[in-house]
């Protein structure tokens, strides 16, 4: 009888650890991916502040660019689509799909804002403008923003992928619905820098 406490008693135990062992790396891969959700909020503040510079943008040109209505559609429409994608993707920032869309979304607008800024280069009055000057660099500030956001989350990204690929947490993260998370990166590296927006 004593024995077979005994026995009972060692496995409660053992039990217990294997318990709270597993609550541990649990709650470890939580905090994870609340750091790269809480990341990816960072860059989400940045890109709506920079889409709602972008109107202010085209509304300053338009003024001036009669004849380059279309790029100006083009920048609105890359705009529209960049920022319905960062609503998106700020629902869910663990959602792989989600993220691709943002990062083609984000390079459309890029490019898009680098052909604005090529056109705005044969107005000297648009270049001159001052609303159009603070406007830019405003732009150029927040692209800045963006990329050391980015960077962040990538980080915190990465930190959470390798939480939950390294044993022993992969033998749970399956179970416990820990999907990998995406990077946030721009594939073509030319389209990574900020577009040029400096007037001189």
């Amino acid at each position: 009888m004593k024995t077979l406490l005994l026995s009972l008693l060692v496995i409660a135990i053992l039990a217990a650890i294997a318990i709270a062992w597993i609550v541990g790396i649990y709650n470890s891969l939580v905090a994870l991916r609340n750091r790269f959700k809480n990341a990816f909020a960072q860059i989400d503040v940045q890109l709506k502040r920079r889409y709602d510079l972008i109107p202010n943008l085209v509304a300053v040109a338009d003024k001036y660019m009669k004849f380059e209505r279309e790029t100006l559609e083009a920048v609105t429409k890359a705009r529209n689509i960049a920022l319905a994608a960062s609503q998106t993707a700020a629902a869910n920032p663990a959602d792989g799909n989600a993220m691709k869309g943002l990062v083609s979304a984000e390079s459309g607008l890029g490019g898009a804002l680098s052909r604005l800024m090529v056109v705005v280069e044969k107005y000297p009055e648009l270049k001159a403008n001052q609303n159009m000057l603070q406007l830019s660099e405003e732009l150029t500030s927040t692209e800045n923003k963006v990329s050391f956001a980015r960077q962040a989350y990538n980080d915190s990204v990465m930190a959470y992928n390798t939480g939950r690929e390294t044993f022993p947490a992969v033998a749970f993260s399956g179970v416990f619905g820990f999907s990998p998370a995406e990077l946030f990166h721009i594939e073509d590296p030319a389209e990574g820098k900020a577009p040029k927006v400096t007037f001189s």
